[in-house]
């Protein structure tokens, strides 16, 4: 495997090291590509020894080879750690004003790119603009640890450590995940667009807290990349999620159920079908408060008080009466259930297909150390016109691929 190595001038580029040995104690061979800034940090001899390959930065260096493009068409990993925000900011313009510009412009393999910098770049908004634009195009942003940084700095934007880097690139590596040149022009959903909702909520108590679930996010973005296998193009919603979102789709980041509920409103009208796999709060605080809640000095207890979130589902359901340009054909729910002494999983999912007016419903059961964050499932899909209830189990992948062959099937029929 030749992977490509990319370190941009950040102070973390000392831990590439240990990120580089990891690779070449794999068997790999892997060219070092730092910047410029990258050697102000640790040395081109260190590289070199490292890596036992020559280390360059320049694009008119090795010029007979055509160095600057041979190296992204050869590599089967492109990885850039660090990635500055200086470096985001340029890979999302498409500029090349070095060797690793080049890389990441001619490589057609997966590329993953982990940023780490002091928390407000990593916040400003120019950054979360250009992490969104990589994103859409396909390319793999392992977002960075919250922890010390350097001085006496802490928040969100430290360097992950190199093992959590190389488990990333291993899966990578092993899902063939490319940067988006575009739908296959073949497959049951070519020309067809899908979006699919994916992650939990989370409702803001005060500026710290705020009431969330277990959903890690992992069966949407499965949903998602079984749809863009089958040829369509995925519009996709991530709320909270542990996973990264899937290659090659538009992607649209929400927190709370209304910023849900408006993404799905502003993304779904002229569309295909919506897959709503995100796990939605159904409730939160019916006041915010604006400054820390803080215990009380006589040990009273908070109450806080809850009220009903927007029901998405059912209000796309109701909109397609109304909306032009026309809201989905095909609007798949997921129901999360658990089950009760009088009532099974499959009884109470049958009840909220029949009460959301959707065509499709995925019904499975939840729990603590079940579905969610798991990479396995078992699901029972429910349909509206009628037809027997179809099981599906296995990995989160596996149960995707069925899913998006029901929602085919469900789209051809209504085409005919």
């Amino acid at each position: 495997m030749r992977i490509v190595l990319g370190v941009t001038g950040g102070i973390a580029g000392y831990k590439s090291a240990l990120l580089l040995r990891l690779m070449t104690e794999a068997g790999h061979q892997v060219d070092v590509v730092p910047t410029r800034a990258a050697l102000n940090f640790v040395g081109q001899a260190t590289w070199e020894a490292l890596s036992g390959r020559p280390v360059r930065t320049e694009t008119f260096e090795a010029v007979e080879t055509v160095n600057h493009v041979r190296l992204g068409r050869e590599a089967d990993l492109v990885v850039v750690a660090p990635a500055t925000a200086d470096s985001l900011a340029r890979t999302a313009a498409g500029l090349a004003p070095d060797l690793l510009g080049n890389v990441l412009l001619t490589a057609t393999c997966p590329i993953l790119l982990v940023p780490a910098m002091h928390t407000e770049m990593w916040l400003n908004p120019a950054t979360v603009a250009n992490v969104t634009t990589l994103r859409s195009r396909g390319l793999t942003i392992l977002d960075p640890d919250d922890g010390r940084l350097t001085g006496q700095d802490s928040g969100p934007g430290r360097f992950p450590e190199a093992e959590r880097i190389w488990a990333e690139a291993q899966r990578l590596i092993g899902s063939g995940a490319v940067p988006s040149t575009g739908p296959p022009s073949t497959g049951p959903l070519s020309g067809r667009t899908v979006v699919v909702t994916a992650g939990g909520t989370r409702e803001a108590l005060d500026p710290v807290r705020y009431l969330g679930n277990r959903s890690s996010g992992k069966q949407g973005v499965a949903v998602a990349e079984a749809a863009l296998a089958a040829g369509a193009t995925v519009r996709f919603i991530a709320g909270a999620m542990s996973v990264d979102p899937p290659a090659g789709a538009e992607v649209l980041r929400v927190e709370s159920t209304q910023e849900l509920h408006d993404a799905v409103f502003d993304c779904a009208p002229g569309t295909d079908a919506l897959v709503m796999a995100a796990a939605v709060a159904d409730f939160r605080p019916a006041t915010y408060a604006e400054a820390k809640i803080k215990k009380a000095a006589d040990g009273s207890n908070p109450v806080i008080q809850l009220e009903r979130t927007p029901d998405i589902l059912a209000d796309v359901v109701k909109a397609r009466a109304v909306s032009a340009p026309p809201m989905p054909s095909v609007i798949v729910g997921f129901g999360a259930e658990t089950g009760d002494e009088q009532t099974s999983v499959l009884e109470f999912g049958a009840a909220k297909l029949a009460r959301k007016g959707c065509e499709m419903l995925v019904v499975n059961q939840v729990g603590r150390h079940r579905v969610f964050g798991q990479d396995t499932t078992d699901v029972t899909m429910l349909f509206a016109d009628g037809r027997e209830p179809v099981g599906a189990g296995g990995t989160k992948t596996e149960v995707a691929v069925a899913i998006v062959d029901e929602l085919s099937g469900l789209l051809a029929r209504m085409g005919e």
